[in-house]
């Protein structure tokens, strides 16, 4: 792989990534653009002792331009994009609105018993530009493309982990309008979190639990399990294992675990790495076919879940990929509604064996 780094005209910082064909990158940003100008709080909320993000600032950020307006796209004659080049593999900039930005700061609270607790929303998100083609999907990659993509997640996940005040680093693709995406090139985002997340707190919390009660890892446990069973199994190879998960919280949802377990995207060896593309390639295609021929892209949003830096038991978390579509059917959605939103209780309207039984069919279309 190689990496050239640059500067856009506000000073944020944009990579690329190459297949190592020795390719340079030598446009500049000419864009009259200002320093970038953030407002990101994170409030405490005592009641679930967790972290909310406060953004003013995006509130304006561009939503759904036409495709010839597209931002993400290469620079050209007459047209600059937040990508000088005319051309390029992977490219990751710093978001010109983003959730958390710059360096840590004090813990301030506004109230006598210290119950509002607040503080900067330190950290860095990033956009990660899969490929130039507008019109393409990351199930459009080939496997070389796609790993060049991990190898993008996992540079930035050791430098993102390095810097100051970051506690976890999140990498993810949301695709599709329904799922809430503003701009349609393929791309997704990285976020460095500031704090453990509630999901990931929960998971260690659970993970620690099994430990002492077992003396065994819950997250070797899973999937061993899944794997014995075989009914939920979507796909495996050498190294990884794909399967949707007994207590799936969505329609169609498949997690992928490598065999051997590590904490975070550093630490997978070369066999796993080498194995992923072809794997997770094949995953993101059967979705596009769950609901036949003639229906639009299925909408999905691909989160990988990493180890936080700090939180104690991190040496028991697994890796893991989490993919999952809000689609339940041709033509209807799964709304969080009451239950999912207000209790956080999901009703799951598609067992997951027939979920699973499904992307195993669309297999071999």
């Amino acid at each position: 792989m190689q990496k050239t780094t640059r500067r856009l005209a506000d000073g944020r910082e944009i990579l690329y990534f190459d297949t190592g064909d020795g390719r340079r990158h030598d446009a500049v940003d000419r864009r009259p653009l200002d320093p970038t100008a953030t407002a990101s709080e994170i409030r405490h909320d005592p009641l679930l002792d967790e972290w909310v993000a406060v953004t003013a600032h995006r509130q304006g950020r561009t939503y759904h331009p036409p495709a010839d307006e597209c931002p993400l796209c290469p620079s050209r004659e007459g047209r600059r994009t937040e990508i000088p080049e005319a051309d390029y593999q992977v490219a990751v900039f710093e978001n010109r609105f983003p959730s958390f930005a710059g360096g840590p700061g004090p813990l301030s609270a506004q109230e006598p018993d210290g119950l509002f607790g607040h503080r900067p929303g330190a950290g860095r998100c990033e956009v990660v530009c899969f490929t130039a083609d507008h019109d393409a999907s990351f199930a459009d990659l080939t496997p070389a493309r796609a790993r060049l993509v991990l190898d993008a997640w996992t540079d930035r996940t050791a430098a993102l982990s390095r810097l100051p005040g970051v506690e976890q680093v999140f990498c993810f693709e949301n695709r599709g309008r329904e799922i809430g995406v503003t701009l349609g090139h393929p791309h997704g985002q990285i976020y460095a979190y500031p704090f453990t997340t509630p999901r990931t707190a929960r998971m260690l919390h659970t993970a620690t639990a099994h430990r002492e009660r077992t003396g065994r890892n819950l997250f070797d446990d899973v999937v061993a399990a899944e794997r014995a069973d075989k009914s939920r199994v979507v796909a495996e190879g050498e190294h990884w294992t794909a399967f949707v998960p007994h207590a799936a919280h969505w329609p169609y949802e498949v997690h992928l675990y490598p065999r051997c377990r590590v904490a975070d995207l550093t630490a997978l060896d070369e066999g796993a790495r080498a194995e992923f593309p072809h794997l997770y390639l094949d995953v993101l295609r059967r979705f596009d076919r769950i609901f036949g021929p003639g229906e639009p892209p299925t909408p999905y949003i691909s989160a990988w879940h990493q180890a936080p830096r700090t939180a104690p038991g991190r040496h028991d978390f697994a890796l893991h990929l989490e993919l999952f579509t809000i689609r339940r059917t041709s033509g209807k959605l799964k709304f969080l509604a009451g239950s999912e939103s207000g209790m956080n209780v999901f009703i799951n309207d598609v067992p997951p064996e027939t979920a699973a039984q499904r992307l195993r069919e669309v297999g071999n279309e």
